[in-house]
C-alpha cells in the first residue's frame, strides 16, 4: 500500500490558522448530524400527537435514519477518496439541509420519513468526509489535538441532542429540531468553500465499482433493519401480520426479521467475494484488503464495534428510565443528559495532551475504563430514589471517559491508514460504529423489554396481584419497553401496582446497564492488543 503524500490544494492557507477553522467547520457539520441521530427520541412522543402517527409509522421515523446512514457510509467514503472530500462534504451538507427542510415541513408520516431517508443520505456523506480530512491534513502533534475535538463533538452532541430537543419541543416546536439544521448547513457551507482544503487519491483507478455500492449497500441495509426491527417484529415468530413485497405471514408465522438477516448475509458475502475479484483483476473496487492487514485498523475497528454496543445501548435506555420511572420531563432528561457532554467536551483537549505524552492506545484504554465505571456506576445505583445530582455525577465520569476514548481510538485506528486511503479507511470504521450501535440498541433492548416483562411478573404476583391479571399487565409493560407505567399511575387505588413496576423496572436497567457495562469492557480487552505506537510528540 502506497504512502506517498497526498496532493492537496489549499485556498485559505491551512497550514496555519485556516487549518483549524476547516477543522471547526467539519466538527459542526458532524455535530447536527450526530444531534438528529438522537433528537428525535425526546421530540417523537409530539409528533406522533401532532401527525396522527400509528406506531409503525413512528418507529420508521426514528429507525430509517441509521439504517440509510450505516448502508452508505462504505460507498461515500470511498467517493470522497476519488473524487475529493471536500466536495463529498459539501454535497452531504446540501442534501442534509434540505432533507431538514421537507422534514419541518411534513404534514403526514410518508413524507416524515421520506425527508428522514434523504437526511441519511446527506449523514452518510458528512461523516467519512470529515474524518478523512482530518485524518488528510493534520499530522504530528496537531493530529491529537484535531481528532481530540472531533471526537469531543461526536460524545458531546450525542449526549446535547436530547438537551436541544427537548428544549425545542417544549418551548418552541417540534419542527424546529430540523430547521435549525438549515442555518447551521450553510455556515458549514460558506466555511469549507473557505477553510477545507480538498483532499483526495490522484491514483486512484477510473472507473465506479457499481457491484460493489449496490452489494454493500443493499447487504447493510437489511442487516441493519433486522437489528433494528427485531424488537418490534419478533426475531423469528411474527409478533404481528406483516407483508413486504412478495413476502408476508400472519401474526404467529415468520418475522421478516430473519429473512433480513439471511439476505443481508448473502448481500454482504457477495460483496467480499465481488471486491476480492476485482481487486485480484487489477480493477477498481470499493474495499481494500490490504487495510485489514494495519493491526491498528483492523484491531481498531473492531474495539470500535465493541464499545459501540455498549455506548449506546445505554444512550438509549437511559431516556426511558429518567421519563418514566423517575418522571422527568423531556427537557429535565436532556438537561441531566448534557452533564455527559460536558464531561466529553472537558476530556477532548486533555486527551490530546495525554496522547502526545503516552500514546493514544493509553488514552484509549483510561477512557473506556471510565466509560465502563460510569455504566457500571449507573447500574448499581439506579433507584426509584437516585437525585438528578448523583446521575449527572455519574454521566460526567462516563462523558469523560467518551471524550478521552472516542477521538483518540479513531486516531489509533487511521494512523497507520495512507492519507489517499482516508475516506475508504474512514467509511470502514463508521460503519463498524453503525453496526455497533444497531446492535447495541437491539441487544439491550431486547434484554430491557425482556427483563421488565419477567421483573414485572414477579413483583406484581409478591404485591398480590393474581397471575393472570399480572400476566397481562406484565406483557404491556414489556411490549412498551415500560411507558406503559405513566397510565397505570392516573389508576386510583393502584399505589402498590405502581410500586411493584417501579421495582421492576429498576431491576430491569440495572441487568441491561451491567451488561451495556460489560461490552465497554470487552472493547477495553480488545484495546490492549493494539499496538503501543509512539507517543505522538515522538512523530513526525
Amino acid at each position: 500500500m502506497s504512502t506517498t503524500p497526498e496532493p492537496t490544494t489549499d485556498p485559505s492557507g491551512t497550514q496555519g490558522r485556516g487549518r483549524w477553522l476547516g477543522l471547526a467547520v467539519l466538527s459542526l457539520g458532524v455535530s447536527i448530524i450526530i444531534v438528529d441521530a438522537t433528537v428525535v427520541n425526546v421530540a417523537l412522543p409530539t409528533i406522533i400527537r401532532d401527525l396522527g402517527l400509528g406506531t409503525t409509522q413512528a418507529e420508521w421515523i426514528n429507525s430509517v435514519y441509521p439504517l440509510v446512514f450505516a448502508a452508505l457510509l462504505l460507498t461515500a467514503g470511498r467517493l470522497g477518496d476519488r473524487v475529493g472530500r471536500r466536495r463529498v462534504f459539501l454535497f452531504g451538507v446540501v442534501i442534509f439541509g434540505l432533507a431538514s427542510l421537507l422534514a419541518a415541513a411534513s404534514q403526514s408520516g410518508g413524507a416524515l420519513i421520506a425527508a428522514r431517508v434523504l437526511q441519511g443520505v446527506g449523514g452518510a456523506a458528512i461523516l467519512p468526509s470529515t474524518l478523512s480530512s482530518v485524518n488528510a491534513t493534520f499530522r504530528g502533534r496537531d493530529r491529537a489535538i484535531a481528532f481530540g475535538v472531533w471526537g469531543s463533538v461526536i460524545g458531546g452532541m450525542a449526549a446535547l441532542g436530547p438537551l436541544v430537543g427537548g428544549w425545542l419541543v417544549t418551548d418552541v416546536s417540534w419542527r424546529w429540531i430540523f430547521l435549525i439544521n438549515v442555518p447551521i448547513g450553510l455556515v458549514c457551507i460558506a466555511g469549507a468553500l473557505r477553510f477545507v482544503p480538498e483532499t483526495k487519491d490522484e491514483h486512484a483507478e477510473p472507473g465506479i465499482d457499481w457491484p460493489g455500492i449496490v452489494l454493500s449497500s443493499l447487504g447493510l441495509a437489511l442487516f441493519v433493519f433486522g437489528l433494528i426491527e427485531g424488537q418490534h417484529y419478533g426475531w423469528w415468530g411474527a409478533k404481528e401480520a406483516w407483508s413486504i413485497g412478495p413476502l408476508s405471514a400472519s401474526a404467529g408465522g415468520v418475522s421478516p426479521v430473519p429473512f433480513a438477516f439471511a439476505l443481508g448475509v448473502v448481500g454482504i458475502g457477495a460483496f467480499l467475494g465481488v471486491e476480492w475479484r476485482r481487486q485480484q483483476a487489477g480493477r477498481v473496487a470499493l474495499l481494500d484488503f490490504r487495510l485489514f492487514r494495519l493491526r491498528s485498523f483492523s484491531l481498531g475497528s473492531a474495539t470500535a464495534l465493541l464499545v459501540s454496543l455498549g455506548e449506546f445501548g445505554i444512550l438509549f435506555v437511559l431516556p426511558l428510565f429518567l421519563q418514566t420511572v423517575l418522571g422527568y420531563s423531556a427537557l429535565k432528561t436532556g438537561v441531566v443528559i448534557a452533564a455527559m457532554a460536558a464531561g466529553a467536551f472537558v476530556a477532548g483537549p486533555g486527551a490530546a495532551y495525554f496522547a502526545r505524552r503516552f500514546g493514544g492506545r493509553r488514552v484509549v484504554t483510561t477512557g473506556m475504563f471510565l466509560e465502563a465505571v460510569g455504566v457500571g456506576a449507573f447500574a448499581l445505583a439506579a433507584s426509584t430514589t437516585i437525585s438528578e445530582q448523583e446521575i449527572a455525577a455519574i454521566l460526567f465520569v462516563y462523558g469523560l471517559g467518551v471524550g478521552l476514548a472516542t477521538a483518540q481510538l479513531t486516531s489509533v485506528i487511521l494512523i497507520d491508514v495512507p492519507p489517499e486511503h482516508s475516506g475508504q479507511a474512514s467509511g470502514l470504521q463508521s460503519t463498524a460504529r453503525q453496526l455497533g450501535s444497531a446492535l447495541g440498541i437491539a441487544m439491550l433492548g431486547t434484554v430491557l423489554a425482556l427483563s421488565l416483562g419477567s421483573f414485572a411478573q414477579s413483583e406484581l404476583e409478591g404485591a398480590g396481584v393474581p397471575p393472570a391479571r399480572a400476566h397481562v399487565t406484565a406483557t404491556a409493560f414489556e411490549n412498551s419497553l415500560g411507558t406503559s407505567l405513566i397510565g397505570v399511575r392516573s389508576v386510583p387505588g393502584a399505589s402498590a401496582q405502581v410500586t411493584a413496576l417501579d421495582d421492576a423496572y429498576v431491576s430491569a436497567v440495572r441487568r441491561t446497564g451491567l451488561l451495556a457495562a460489560g461490552f465497554i469492557v470487552l472493547g477495553l480487552l480488545m484495546s490492549l492488543a493494539l499496538p503501543r505506537g509512539k507517543p505522538d510528540s515522538e512523530r513526525a
